[in-house]
This record gives C-alpha cells, structure tokens and sequence, in this order.
C-alpha cells in the first residue's frame, strides 16, 4: 500500500499541474487583456477623429481577442471573471457602443461584443462621458445638429442604469459609474444651452 507521502505526493502532482496550465492561462490573458484595451482607446480615438471606417476595423479585430480570452479561460472560470478581463471587457465594451452610438449603428448587445452584462452595463455608462466629448466637439466646429440627439441619447442610458439596482458584487461598481452619467449628462445639458444661447446673440448682434 503506498504511504502518505506518496499519497500527498500525487495530490500535490495533480494540484501542481492545473495551477501550472492556470499561471501559464494568466500570463496569456494578461497580454490579450492590454491589447484589448489599447485597441479599444485606439478605436475611441477614430471615431472622435470622424475615421469610422479605422474605428470598426480595429473594433473587429479586437473582438478577436475578447473570444480568444472567452476561449483560452473557459476552463479557468476564476480567472475568466478576474478584475482584469472585466476592466478588459468593459474598455471594449465602451468602445463598441460609442462607435455605435456615434455612427448612428444598431447598438450591440453584450453576447454580439463577447462581454459579460456587468462590462456591458459599466462599458455603456461609461461611454456617456465618449458622448459628452463628442457634443463638446462638434460645438467647437459649430456644428449643433447632433447636440439634442446625443444628449436624447445619454439620458436613455442614465434611465436605464438606474434601474440595475443590484449588489456591487454583482455589477462591479455600476453604481459609482451610474452616480457619475447625472453629472456628466447635467454639465453637457448646460454647456448646449449656454453655446446656443450665445449663438443666438451673436446672430441678433449680427443683424443690427
């Protein structure tokens, strides 16, 4: 009969050779992860750049890494829900729905991006803040056409989080990310009215 320690000595072999394939699964997510979040500012960067064409390529692609991750820790489901695939997950996520949003798109639904619903949900919170960047744009361009639209647009998103009232556990932080869309929407509501009104006096000014 073998002894304890050989006993312990194949428990440990076993445990030794899952923890190996999991660091070696780790190292691997851990690089895709970066990737995914360069690329999804890079694709941020496009659309506010108007090159939409370079934002859906990158956006493509990169949702090719996303299944590459969903695939390579479908056996490590610890780390599949780690921290850093979400922040991962919701970069992306972000930079799907502002493109969509911005583009005038159908807006993607979290299985379309490969994202679980609490990066979804954190991802379309944040890409309230793309759309105030955006507003602020076009106004500097003097362009007002899209103001009402987006803004139409940003309260929806407000609207909606509001009603995911779970646990932080749960939804990681979407409530910090939610208490901060009402300020974001607030200021944008009174930076539009304030460049309008000035608009308008400047055409009355104009026609005197």
């Amino acid at each position: 009969m073998p002894g304890l320690s050989d006993e312990l000595e194949a428990i440990a072999a076993e445990i030794r050779s899952y923890f190996t394939a999991e660091d070696e699964a780790r190292e691997k997510a851990l690089r895709l992860c970066r990737q995914i979040i360069r690329n999804s500012a890079n694709a941020i960067r496009a659309v506010h750049r108007q090159e939409q064409d370079k934002a859906r390529q990158i956006l493509d692609s990169t949702y090719k890494l996303v299944q590459e991750i969903n695939d390579s820790l479908s056996d490590h489901p610890v780390l599949l829900y780690s921290g850093f695939v979400h922040d991962a997950k919701k970069e992306f996520a972000e930079g799907s729905i502002t493109f969509a949003l911005i583009a005038g798109g159908k807006l993607p639904k979290p299985e379309t991006v490969g994202v679980d619903y609490a990066a979804y949900l954190n991802g379309l919170g944040e890409a309230v803040g793309e759309l105030r960047r955006y507003v602020l744009d076009s106004m500097r361009r003097d362009d007002f056409s899209r103001c009402e639209e987006l803004l139409n647009a940003m309260d929806d998103v407000y609207g909606t989080l509001m009603t995911m009232d779970f646990t932080e556990i749960i939804t990681h932080g979407l409530r910090r990310t939610t208490d901060a869309i009402r300020g974001i929407i607030e200021r944008t509501r009174g930076d539009v009215t304030m460049a309008l009104r000035q608009k308008e006096l400047e055409a009355k000014l104009g026609k005197q």
